[in-house]
């Protein structure tokens, strides 16, 4: 590969909550002394990001002003140019998009508009946790319609009990994850396809969550939810960043596309209210840079060594009886249910989780995210980490 996905990072010292972090909130315990902490719970990447984002923030950071400025032409073309190339939407102007000072947040400003607080809003579980959130702290009342696994063990959509949640609980607004976090669905156009049909068929608008859409595997292709029809393109608020992408979550910056001019005029002043919503400079130059040609080949290498990784954990994961896991299409995070190995082996999945942290594989609780007896697996970071984590799980947690 021409990029570097083989190197282990230390970011020790540098502000990582992934590792200087432990022990802090909802962050797993520092393990125990003699073992290192392989970071695998927080959703960000322990790979260095795309070179030309270094080089385009220290480019503009040698300017010695920082003062206030308008966006740059450049910043528009650029994500016009990433959503046709890699998702191939066409029809995309500068009009339609809109900077959001981190996703949650624009998430938020968008469901100001289409839903009062008290209302119900709809959302698939398992959830992630930051809809979970920013939606009960803003007042809404969340309605969740279960994702079930089908023969095969894919998680698929209830499209019978969505609709009955919708009607029943008389829901104008929905949350969708595409691709899903935590299960890593890349929906298929005919899912999609149902879910804005049902949507359109109750007058509910859609909050889509598109955060992950270019970490996919090869073999997979997201899908925008807006692309699917035109109902789809009006009633649809799609939430993008490259912080997944290129890891650059602590840089801050997101963009919104809305086609709707009523919807998109009314989410303008609604984010306008506060005057948070301001984009970083630098912020803005790491996106143009991660939106270069240099930038598509850097995340196409990304994919595939994820799916190696992937590939591999599942693999080890299969020998662990009554430890269940979908291969996810997209993301870099596994979803793992272990109520059978729990009641197999008289434990709890409290114990199961110390067991791992104990050992340094700083693995994340899955029941905040509505896994009753789940844990959440970060994939992104080199496979001898992930070989490394997996053989301290079977001398330590699956051993018996």
């Amino acid at each position: 590969m021409k990029y570097d996905f083989t190197s282990i990072m230390d970011r020790h010292g540098k502000d990582a909550m992934a590792v200087d972090g432990l022990g802090i909130g909802f962050a797993p315990p520092k393990p125990k002394e003699g073992f290192d902490v392989i970071p695998m719970w927080v959703a960000d990447m322990n790979f260095p990001t795309a070179p030309t984002i270094p080089q385009a923030i220290i480019e503009r950071a040698q300017h010695p002003a920082y003062g206030y400025f308008h966006p740059a032409e450049e910043y528009y073309s650029s994500i016009i140019e990433w959503q046709k190339a890699r998702h191939q939407v066409t029809g995309l102007t500068k009009e339609h998009i809109g900077y959001e000072n981190g996703l949650l947040g624009g998430l938020v400003s968008a469901m100001r508009v289409i839903a009062s607080q008290g209302d119900s809003v709809l959302l698939h579980s398992p959830t992630y946790i930051g809809f979970t959130s920013v939606l009960k702290g803003n007042g809404y009342n969340i309605v969740s319609s279960p994702l079930v696994k089908d023969g095969q063990g894919v998680w698929r959509i209830d499209f019978a009990d969505m609709e009955r949640k919708i009607v029943e609980h008389h829901i104008h607004a929905a949350v969708f994850c595409s691709p899903h976090n935590p299960c890593g669905r890349v929906w298929e156009r005919w899912e999609l396809e149902r879910v804005m049909e049902l949507c359109r068929k109750h007058g509910v608008f859609v909050i889509s969550d598109e955060i992950w859409s270019d970490i996919v595997r090869p073999d997979c292709k997201h899908i925008p939810t807006q692309s699917v029809s035109q109902d789809a393109r009006e009633r649809t608020v799609a939430l993008y960043a490259p912080s997944k992408t290129f890891n650059l979550a602590g840089l801050i910056g997101s963009y919104r596309i809305i086609y709707n001019q009523w919807l998109r005029d009314r989410v303008d002043r609604e984010e306008g209210l506060s005057h948070y919503n301001s984009m970083n400079v630098l912020s803005m130059h790491a996106l143009i840079g991660a939106y270069r040609p240099e930038g598509r080949e850097w995340v196409d290498e990304l994919c595939q060594t994820i799916a190696g990784n992937v590939d591999y954990a599942v693999e080890r994961i299969a020998r662990y009886p009554g430890v269940s896991v979908f291969k996810p299409q997209g993301t870099y995070m596994l979803f793992l249910d272990c109520a059978g190995w729990c009641a197999g082996h008289n434990t709890t999945i409290e114990q199961m989780l110390q067991a791992g942290w104990d050992v340094g594989v700083a693995w994340q609780d899955g029941r905040p995210f509505h896994g009753p007896c789940h844990i959440r697996m970060n994939l992104a970071l080199p496979l001898s980490r992930v070989r490394e984590a997996f053989d301290r799980l079977d001398k330590h947690v699956f051993s018996c």
